[in-house]
């Protein structure tokens, strides 16, 4: 089995329909309206959002946030994860009617359990919802600095890439970066290359959510490239909202040979028929990835990884060596 790392993951969207009707009954809810067959039922992103939405909504205290963490993270490890990081979002807390404080010692509390079950480390990224607006992105930075719990250690936005400007952020992102988070920020899915070249000019993240439309600018590509900003792809997730009509037309590929650093995760994983290891198996099917390139990936991953040095040396000594 190849080891693996996720760092795209939206911990809500990380909900499996099996854990959403077991929490629908907790809460006498009826999930009709958006799984069936245990699947979500979405046909386009609208829909895909009204179902996240509606199955968020059933995890409502911190030992349902708790019980959240600990499946999904137990279901990476099975999966050969070895280290993962989440998006965690205070405004989805807050209007399930929980604070933010509370439902990140929830997440905490089921990370906890699942590294003393399986050995898996992994680490919270906080994020703010760009279309929000700019004093709810920076509500959500200020939380991630003062919160206390060391497993939070990034700082991110998602959202719709399209609302606003990328400098109107560019305080949030100064707020987490003084604190010595991990920045990353979604770019380049929606949003066109553009996104990711404003991204990269404003806000000076480590990392991209997805970035995969960089493609289609040569000099922005050369220029991930030469800054080492790492690309957190999502093929599974991109195909499924027609970012990319097929696999036979996703960049990674493209990417991977211009020397941009690459990663694989699977976004919102049951919404998209996916997995972490689906997104390897994609990898290996339709961009012709071996075992030795895979772990490369993984290696690539660990080390971007908001992590302290010595728990990321500890990660990569656990990977084969390169040779």
């Amino acid at each position: 089995m190849i080891l693996k790392a996720e760092l795209h993951c939206h911990i809500e969207g990380a909900a499996a329909p099996d854990l959403v009707e077991r929490q629908a009954q907790k809460y006498g809810a009826d999930v009709s309206g958006f799984i069936a067959d245990g699947a979500f039922i979405w046909h386009d992103f609208t829909s895909f959002l009204a179902a996240y939405d509606a199955a968020a909504n059933l995890f409502r205290d911190e030992n349902d946030y708790a019980r959240l963490a600990e499946h999904y993270l137990t279901s990476l490890a099975r999966e050969g994860a070895i280290y993962a990081e989440f998006f965690t979002s205070p405004d989805h807390a807050e209007r399930a009617g929980l604070s933010p404080a509370a439902y990140t010692a929830g997440l905490a509390e089921g990370m906890r359990r699942a590294k003393a079950k399986t050995g898996i480390e992994s680490r919270m990224i906080v994020t703010g919802v760009r279309h929000f607006g700019v004093e709810s992105v920076e509500a959500a930075a200020r939380f991630a600095t003062r919160c206390g719990e060391p497993l939070v250690t990034g700082f991110g936005m998602a959202g719709e890439e399209r609302f606003g400007q990328a400098e109107d952020y560019v305080r949030a992102f100064e707020i987490a970066r003084e604190a010595k988070l991990g920045i990353t920020v979604h770019a380049g899915e929606f949003g066109g290359w553009e996104s990711v070249q404003d991204a990269l000019d404003h806000l000076k993240p480590a990392r991209i959510g997805h970035g995969v439309r960089a493609v289609e600018n040569a000099e922005l590509v050369r220029r991930i490239a030469q800054e080492g900003i790492v690309l957190e792809c999502c093929p599974g997730s991109n195909v499924a909202l027609n970012v990319f009509d097929g696999f036979d037309n996703h960049p990674f590929p493209r990417l991977l040979a211009a020397g941009c650093k690459v990663t694989l995760s699977s976004d919102d994983p049951p919404y998209f028929a996916t997995s972490l290891a689906r997104e390897y198996d994609f990898a290996r099917q339709h961009f012709g990835l071996d075992a030795k390139a895979l772990n490369a990936i993984t290696r690539t991953a660990i080390e971007a990884a908001f992590v302290d040095k010595k728990t990321k040396a500890a990660l990569l000594a656990r990977l084969p060596a390169m040779k």
